[in-house]
């Protein structure tokens, strides 16, 4: 089934464009199902950029998907003008009453910052805290997934010499896993990163479970035991072209720190141009979570709150019991 947004997002058109599953309103109310829910945390700069790289991927399911885009309210982006952030996104203060399915959050370009310097950490924690109790699942990407880690188990984060970025092999260490299965063995990614999650500081918890990893570029997901959220550190999402015009915007603003990105290419020739290998594998990667949601979710949404509370204490005695 198809992506239920805002008939006049922008984004729609250049989905709708691609091919990709789009439905009204009124033809979503039509049909006798409950949409998944899923609110998506934009915190990236471009934000209709960023709806249609996360929408496209959300749509990869037989499942009606309903979308529902969050801002923050301590921080107004300067990238997008007021008015388009006032008729499409809302914050956690309009949706705090409100249960989701599922809670994406992207990226920021604030990775080097000390988490406690961004301007809306405490707003950030607030959201983390609110999904804890009123959506069953969450997956965090990139500098989002850094936050969580760090705001629910004190994982640090540590800058990078040079810039992590290219698209680098990952290798899958659980295929049983629900979220991995489909992938195969090895599978690439795009990576852009100024800072890094070491191994060693997720193996301290063992509520956390390493699903794949890179020689060159280290962690790539992480899943929570308990409840299924998942940390994904690389940008699956990414268009082919995403990497090369965040190669020539850093080459522009005169970066020394910042290299060609590894294993793409960045030339202008025609033989030159990035393609777009990875989608196969974001497409599979989201729908099994989609998929997965839907298994294990309650039809009420308001039974989220007892039934997420229930999975943490279950699987928390498991994990206690294994170590």
């Amino acid at each position: 089934m198809p992506l239920k947004i805002p008939d006049n997002l922008p984004a729609r058109a250049v989905l709708e464009e691609e091919g990709v599953g789009v439905i009204r309103n009124t033809d979503a109310l039509r049909q006798d199902v409950r949409p998944m829910r899923i609110a998506l945390l934009n915190l990236m700069p471009k934000k209709v950029e960023t709806e249609v790289h996360l929408a496209r991927l959300l749509s990869h399911s037989p499942l009606q998907v309903e979308l529902t885009l969050l801002t923050t309210e301590s921080y107004r982006p300067t990238n997008t003008s007021s008015d388009y952030m006032a008729t499409f996104y809302q914050t956690l203060s309009t949706v705090q009453h409100e249960h989701f399915d599922g809670l994406v959050v992207t990226g920021a370009p604030v990775e080097e910052m000390p988490f406690e310097e961004v301007n809306y950490w405490p707003e950030l924690c607030d959201i983390f805290d609110w999904a804890d109790e009123n959506v069953f699942r969450q997956f965090t990407i990139c500098w989002g997934a850094q936050a969580a880690l760090h705001h629910r188990f004190g994982v640090p984060k540590y800058a990078l010499e040079t810039k992590l970025f290219g698209v680098y092999e990952q290798r899958v260490l659980d295929p049983r896993a629900q979220l991995t299965r489909g992938l195969p063995e090895v599978f690439v990614a795009p990576v852009s990163r100024h800072t890094g999650t070491r191994r060693a500081d997720v193996e301290q918890h063992p509520e956390l479970h390493i699903l794949a990893e890179s020689e060159g570029s280290g962690l790539c997901l992480v899943m929570d035991r308990r409840n299924g959220d998942v940390f994904m550190f690389n940008h699956l999402e990414y268009e082919a072209d995403t990497l090369r015009h965040e190669y020539l915007r850093d080459r522009f603003s005169g970066r020394s720190d910042v290299g060609e990105p590894y294993n793409y290419p960045v030339g202008d020739a025609g033989d030159q141009k990035p393609v777009n290998i990875w989608r196969p594998f974001a497409y599979l990667l989201f729908g099994n979570w989609i998929n997965q949601l839907y298994q294990d979710v309650p039809f009420e949404t308001a039974a989220i709150p007892h039934v997420r509370q229930q999975y943490l204490g279950n699987a928390s005695r498991k994990v206690a019991d294994a170590g």
